[in-house]
């Protein structure tokens, strides 16, 4: 039997080493033939002498000298920085790359994955956030899949399974409300830095956790349903549905609703895109219907958390709107985990970063970049 050849970008976090656990559990049917790290040279380090890569990549460029150690203790070539990320997936993208980064870092990798013939398995929103058209225009061309990771954007892929959209009438997108569902403006004036980061449902990266705590990664899986469906922006509704239990539903045109439910374990939306079109078993415990009691839904509080009203309205607005968005709103989450604004200073940045921008429609690759430079440098310097 053939292995499929897995590049994994992100292996150190939390995506990344879940998708390890799948290849560990079935050795026979993955190679892995890459693996990237933003910062954890220890763990990426394991993983290289586990998997033994063709190469690796460090994209913190200050760290090549710890590149360069890794590589003479195992024999891998270890590349370094952004154009270390860039060699990887142009040369060792293998037949699916599985894109675990977070930020708008994951764009021109995924695009260079992409340009040497692998399928794209993306977890990363902010590809397809920033230049959402350009890059399934061009997966298009090229003949090649994106397919969705995130547990939502896998949900509806799999309640869809190849209908078209114009069948469809909504996507309905479920948000577990992170750890403020309840809070109130005063007491979300007074979020501290590990309340933030204390999420009810799911174990993720400190930059999501907070963009869900903020309803920015709802926003963002928005549009990102958006550009991977072909589903206009009015036909993307969230919910909020704590039990995280349901994790998407799609309406279809006849008034019939399917939704994919299931543990919250980020192995089973990765098992189903490293698989596809397959379906295998596997040891994991079934989900335990009389256990569930209750499931929840209730509309987002657009007020408290105005993050997913800019996140839609730099949808539409389309151009480099969306880019800023991402740009101002990595920078804000930054400065919030360094102490340096409030938690509902992180949406006033963004606003204000937005309103400052003059949007260019119809972007190319460049436009983009330079629209997140731009923002990400206002993001910084801003007073707010």
């Amino acid at each position: 039997m053939t292995r499929k050849r897995l590049s994994l970008f992100g292996s150190t976090g939390s995506i990344g080493r879940r998708t390890l656990d799948v290849a560990r559990d079935y050795p026979d049917d993955f190679a892995i033939v890459a693996l990237s790290a933003g910062r954890n040279t220890r763990l990426l380090h394991e993983q290289i002498r586990e998997f033994k890569p063709q190469a690796a990549a460090i994209a913190e460029p200050s760290l090549a000298a710890e590149a360069e150690a890794i590589a003479r203790d195992t024999g891998v070539p270890v590349y370094c920085g952004a154009e270390g990320l860039l060699r990887l997936a142009r040369e060792f993208a293998g037949d699916m790359a599985v894109m675990a980064t977070v930020g708008f870092a994951g764009l021109f990798p995924s695009l260079a994955a992409l340009e040497s013939g692998a399928d794209l398995a993306l977890a990363n929103k902010e590809v397809l956030v920033t230049a959402g058209d350009l890059v399934t225009a061009r997966a298009k061309e090229l003949g090649r899949q994106i397919l969705p990771i995130d547990s939502e954007h896998n949900a509806i892929f799999q309640c869809l399974d190849g209908m078209r959209a114009e069948g469809v009438r909504r996507l309905i997108l479920t948000a577990s409300g992170g750890p403020f569902r309840r809070a109130t403006v005063s007491q979300l004036a007074q979020v501290t830095r590990e309340q933030a980061l204390a999420h009810p449902t799911w174990e993720m990266g400190q930059k999501i956790t907070i963009d869900s705590s903020t309803l920015m990664n709802k926003g963002f899986e928005a549009i990102e349903a958006h550009h991977l469906f072909c589903v206009p922006m009015e036909q993307i509704d969230v919910v909020i549905h704590p039990q995280s239990t349901v994790h998407s539903m799609v309406e279809f045109i006849d008034g019939s609703i399917l939704a994919q439910l299931g543990r919250t374990d980020m192995y089973l939306p990765i098992q189903n895109i490293l698989f596809h079109p397959q379906r295998r078993a596997n040891s994991l415990a079934p989900l335990d219907f009389t256990a569930l009691r209750v499931l929840e839904f209730e509309p987002p509080d657009l007020e408290r958390f105005p993050c997913l009203t800019l996140a839609y309205d730099a949808s539409r607005v389309g151009g480099t709107m969306p880019a800023v968005l991402n740009a101002a709103n990595e920078v804000a989450v930054a400065r919030f985990l360094h102490n340096e604004i409030r938690y509902l200073d992180i949406p006033a940045l963004i606003r204000a970063v937005l309103d400052e921008h003059q949007n260019t429609p119809n972007p190319s690759l460049d436009d983009i970049r330079l629209a997140d430079e731009w923002a990400r440098q206002r993001a910084r310097n801003h007073g707010i």
